[in-house]
């Protein structure tokens, strides 16, 4: 059994579904099942994001998208940190300490993988620092991290 996370979109879930799989490797459209056959608009996407299922889903406006669920990015450099910040903010609203809602209100959480290191460096006066940078920051920059934690 496979549990598959479903997105309510209000009417956009194929247009994100497109772009979400176009930036993400390992990522593809599996099925988009359409009102009135294959001329209505769609109702339902599934597809894929680095090998997880999910299922898109346009029920109209009733639910709004909560920042209670997010979606974390490990990223293993600055111009991956770079490139998809830059995607999902556009069009879409930066945030703090690395988090953002893109420009269907999903929130991101685009975090380089050296974070959790510096944050739990055994030096605790070297990860206060790492934090205190942190929660002054938008998008993530590693090496303003890294001189944080070398004081």
């Amino acid at each position: 059994m496979a549990i598959t996370p479903c997105l309510w979109f209000e009417s956009a879930a194929e247009e994100a579904a497109r772009f979400y799989t176009s930036l993400i490797p390992g990522s593809e459209i599996l099925q988009v099942r359409r009102q009135g056959g294959n001329s209505g608009p769609a109702v339902t996407v599934s597809f894929t994001l680095d090998g997880r299922d999910f299922l898109g889903l346009n029920g109209g406006s009733a639910q709004p998208v909560s920042d209670a669920v997010s979606f974390m990015i490990p990223c293993a450099d600055q111009a991956e940190v770079d490139r998809y910040w830059d995607a999902l903010t556009d069009g879409g609203e930066p945030g703090r300490c690395g988090w953002l809602k893109d420009r269907w209100g999903m929130s991101w959480q685009v975090v380089p993988t050296r974070l959790p290191e510096l944050l739990g460096s055994p030096d605790p006066e070297a990860s206060g620092r790492v934090m205190a940078r942190m929660l002054t920051m938008s998008k993530l920059d590693i090496a303003a991290l890294e001189d944080a934690a070398s004081g």
